[in-house]
């Protein structure tokens, strides 16, 4: 990959007439997390009964520079904590990786636990952009009287919260519409963006943006070759997808992909939605987001 396919990156961003990429789902953390995330992905065909190698397997700066070569002007450091006291550690790391990288949408993660609040209070104060909470590595509900408090701050700062709640590549205690429907019935501003496009369950979760308006959703994965084999997103919903535009966002997995980058965007463009509709859903709506400069 690399030069030839930032090339080709860079024919799909001529082809739309965009000035660049808004990925809110990327994957930066510290080295020894991110080779046990690796080492999780390695093993993971049980799950999806075929292989998901790495396409990005790469040391962290040559990562960073892919997504410049692809015209990506903002990404985030999704990262997550599988069990308590985990989540202010990876936090300060993030805080210091967004420090020291341009372009990085400064991220942050928690988890229900003693002291949820204290340091959710800190990072938005201290400037956290968007949050990411995965509920089937954590495996909690997002119902959990400690992160009420959580909710209710993140949605009075308006700072987005990227939610794995979707059952795929395989369902947890917490997946699916349910829990996370619950959660926006009691916070309806909550400003979350729905990974995977909800992936498998993707029609509930349009009806979760449907109703509720600050409920966005990423397309991380969905549509892809890889992805229509074991969790196809249903042709008849496509319109759907069209009158959501505006609260459709990219997103990537990079660099925990199994096909290239180019791919995904080459999967958006298939659907056949038109060149306004991709503008909005690979830059001009996470530029309006995030507040971006020249967004």
């Amino acid at each position: 990959m690399g030069e030839r396919e930032s090339v080709g990156v860079r024919g799909f961003l001529g082809r739309s007439r965009l000035p660049g990429l808004v990925d809110v789902h990327t994957h930066f953390m510290p080295e020894r997390v991110l080779r046990k995330v690796w080492a999780y992905f390695d093993a993971v065909g049980p799950l999806t009964g075929m292989a998901w190698p790495i396409s990005y397997r790469h040391e962290e700066d040559e990562r960073v520079a892919l997504l410049r070569g692809f015209g990506v002007r903002a990404f985030t450091s999704m990262l997550y904590p599988h069990k308590p006291g985990m989540a202010r550690w990876l936090n300060g790391w993030a805080g210091e990786f967004a420090a020291r990288t341009p372009g990085c949408l400064s991220t942050a993660t928690f988890f229900p636990e003693e002291g949820v609040e204290a340091y959710i209070r800190e990072a938005v104060e201290s400037g956290v952009r968007v949050f990411k909470a995965h509920l089937q590595v954590g495996a909690y509900d997002p119902n959990d009287e400690r992160l009420d408090p959580v909710w209710g701050l993140l949605a009075e700062a308006r700072v987005p919260v990227v939610v794995h709640c979707g059952s795929g590549p395989a369902p947890g205690k917490y997946t699916g519409p349910g829990p996370i429907g619950r959660l926006l019935a009691r916070h309806p501003r909550l400003p979350v963006i729905v990974a995977h496009l909800g992936m498998p369950e993707y029609t509930d979760f349009l009806d979760l943006a449907e109703r509720y308006g600050e409920v966005r959703l990423d397309t991380t994965m969905a549509f892809t070759d890889f992805s229509e084999r074991f969790a196809p997103f249903p042709r008849e919903a496509r319109g759907r997808l069209a009158d959501l535009g505006d609260r459709i966002l990219l997103g990537s997995d990079f660099p925990n992909i199994p096909y290239s980058y180019l791919h995904q965007l080459e999967a958006l463009e298939r659907l056949e939605l038109g060149n306004d509709w991709l503008r909005a859903v690979c830059y001009e709506n996470g530029a309006r987001l995030f507040a971006l400069e020249d967004g």
